[in-house]
């Protein structure tokens, strides 16, 4: 067991736990004010018991995640319409999914318990002439109340384990941990990001516990003691965010494989370097981060020149690397503002690899050799590949027809590919594991697939930020593909295996030992 791993991922846990704490908490309270009025009008009236728990229940089908990704563009529209001054990334939009998905456990058990009140107590506050809410506060909440409260315990507990998923609209959790740590096989990452929700889930389940048996007994003192406790701990999670300066906080934006994390991490010491605070948004989808970037939202990140063609400008031509390079920095700064700094030096394009005992035994060399076999092989991709516009494009050049397609977390592609859970994958060209596990690349006979040069993108307001693009531009066209390769390996190997931070820290010095500093 590797201690240096577990006190480096432990290290990470306070600050996570604070930000996970503020969204958690503030969902199940949002909920909880939403939730008592609404259920009260529900006890009075059945037609709207009806729709506001169907409304409630149809939200509980819906995958947290899918639910954290519809907020963005709803939010990003919303600032837009108004002229900005909305953020649609962070925690806004995880904190209006989450608190959505609060709102089933609490709305049932508070129409359950208020609507369970014995008629017998209801005559007899009619019977000492009480007002409807002098019996709703006196008589109906007092006896709903351990009912309501078992509601909010469940609600706690789903939301406190939904909201590592924040991590992927940028709110940064205890999910930061588990991502990074699935993307990187770094599985203390992901068994700390574990254990630290859990154990926060368990602790708010046992205190909301001792209230709800305390109302239960009127045991007043205990149950203010318990709220006490929970406030305290609220405060204490907010204290971080009370005394943090937002001067010169550069936000660093990371899609979800290693090759984002380790440039974002490179991108960070250089701007440390110069004076900046800087603080890290990571596995963001492909949409998400440009149009974060193009928002504000993000200050800084490292695109593909290819994504940008195909799925924020909509081309499907075929230009060369520079020419397209040249439009892309021309389109982005027009539409959106954003300017592109320059390219790194590197291409991370897809590319389809096999097996070399296939490759060899088939007589696979491109990827016309591949379709007149397709229909005998699995397709294994990542999450989003197959539903991007690279793929109908490549469908077009080559009559490719698999037999099962299936998607993967990029950290997975690779072992089912070795194991022949798959027989075919959509690789990155700059990642180590296609040389490290000797897999052979099929050439795109046809050039179906795009130029993918990694790209330094700036928001407008750093975009004439000097200082910053200053400290970034030595980074311009000095990064090549292998030491790319080398860098993601030493992320991605099973064993002797290196953090983000260690890999920039080592990319940093090639780049470094190259400029002769």
């Amino acid at each position: 067991m590797n201690m240096t791993a577990w006190q480096d991922a432990f290290r990470r846990v306070p600050e996570l736990l604070a930000a996970h704490v503020q969204l958690s908490f503030s969902a199940l309270l949002l909920a909880m004010v939403i939730c008592f009025p609404l259920a009260i009008w529900a006890t009075r009236n059945t037609r709207v018991a009806g729709v506001i728990l169907g409304f409630a229940s149809l939200i509980q089908t819906i995958p947290a995640l899918a639910l954290l990704a519809l907020f963005y563009p709803v939010l990003l529209g919303l600032s837009a319409l108004l002229g900005g001054g909305i953020s649609a990334l962070g925690f806004l939009p995880a904190l209006m999914a989450l608190t959505l998905y609060a709102l089933l456990p609490i709305l049932r058990n508070a129409v359950t318990g208020l609507t369970g009140v014995s008629p017998a107590a209801r005559q007899a506050a009619d019977g000492l002439g009480m007002t409807a809410s002098q019996k709703l506060r006196l008589v109906e909440a007092p006896l709903a109340a351990p009912t309501i409260m078992a509601g909010i315990r469940t609600a706690a507990v789903w939301t406190i384990g939904a909201a590592t998923l924040s991590t992927t609209v940028g709110q940064a959790s205890l999910g930061d941990l588990i991502f990074a740590g699935l993307q990187t096989q770094n599985w203390t990452l992901v068994l700390t990001g574990c254990l630290a929700s859990a154990g926060l889930a368990i602790v708010v389940d046992i205190i909301l516990g001792v209230i709800e048996r305390a109302i239960r007994d009127r045991r007043k003192m205990v149950a203010w003691s318990g709220t006490a406790a929970i406030a305290a701990g609220l405060l204490f999670a907010l204290l971080p965010s009370l005394q943090s300066s937002e001067d010169d906080v550069v936000v660093i934006g990371a899609k979800g494989f290693s090759e984002q994390f380790i440039l974002a991490r490179l991108i960070g010491s250089r701007l440390e370097a110069a004076g900046y605070q800087v603080r890290y948004r990571d596995a963001l989808g492909s949409a998400v981060v440009f149009q974060a970037v193009a928002a504000g939202d993000i200050d800084v990140y490292v695109d593909y020149s290819g994504t940008i063609w195909t799925n924020q400008m909509k081309r499907d031509d075929r230009i060369v690397s520079e020419q397209m390079i040249e439009e892309i920095s021309s389109w982005s700064e027009q539409q959106h503002g954003v300017t592109t700094l320059g390219a790194l030096g590197f291409e991370n394009t897809y590319a389809f690899a096999v097996r070399p005992e296939d490759a060899e035994g088939r007589s696979l060399r491109t990827l016309d050799d591949l379709a007149l076999i397709s229909s005998e092989f699995v397709f294994g991709t990542d999450l989003e590949f197959l539903e991007r516009p690279e793929w109908a494009t490549v469908r077009q050049a080559y009559p490719l027809a698999f037999r099962e397609a299936r998607s993967f977390n990029p950290t997975f592609m690779y072992p089912a590919l070795s194991s022949g859970e798959v027989d075919v994958i959509s690789a990155f060209s700059s990642d180590g594991r296609i040389a490290a596990n000797g897999f052979v690349v099929l050439e795109d006979n046809k050039g179906a697939i795009p130029s993918y040069e990694a790209i330094v993108l700036l928001a407008p307001d750093r975009g004439t930020d000097q200082k910053l693009r200053s400290a970034l531009k030595p980074l311009v066209g000095r990064i090549t593909v292998e030491n790319m390769r080398e860098a993601n390996y030493k992320v991605d190997r099973e064993t002797d295996k290196q953090s983000p931070a260690q890999a920039a820290s080592w990319l940093d010095d090639i780049i470094r030992k190259g400029d002769g500093q």
